[in-house]
């Protein structure tokens, strides 16, 4: 398993296979059509549920039908394997809401 505190190379966060999140700079960003309002309320509050499970959080906005995440460890300033698992539960939890990356 590769340390927790140890940045990831672009090849081994492409090798994650992370759907449409993309590498900017030194994150994670990801952006999810959620349809309404309400819809992505429960998709963030399902992101902190998850965020808190992990000990590991998302900088997040929520608008009318979208949610933007950026996803990095602060502690190293650059993308972990802790963003990594944050961004795989984040996309379960995106398929269980039927909500979709934006295109």
């Amino acid at each position: 398993m590769t340390d927790p505190k140890q940045k990831l190379t672009p090849a081994e966060i492409d090798d994650a296979q992370l759907g449409e999140w993309r590498r900017e700079d030194e994150t994670l960003v990801a952006h999810f059509d959620t349809g309404d309002f309400t819809t992505g309320l429960e998709f963030v509050n399902l992101i902190g549920d998850a965020a808190e499970s992990l000990n590991h959080h998302p900088v997040l906005t929520l608008t009318y039908d979208r949610v933007k995440l950026r996803l990095w460890s602060h502690d190293v300033g650059g993308i972990t394997i802790r963003d990594i698992e944050l961004a795989k539960v984040i996309n379960e939890r995106a398929v269980q809401l039927g909500v979709d990356f934006a295109r």
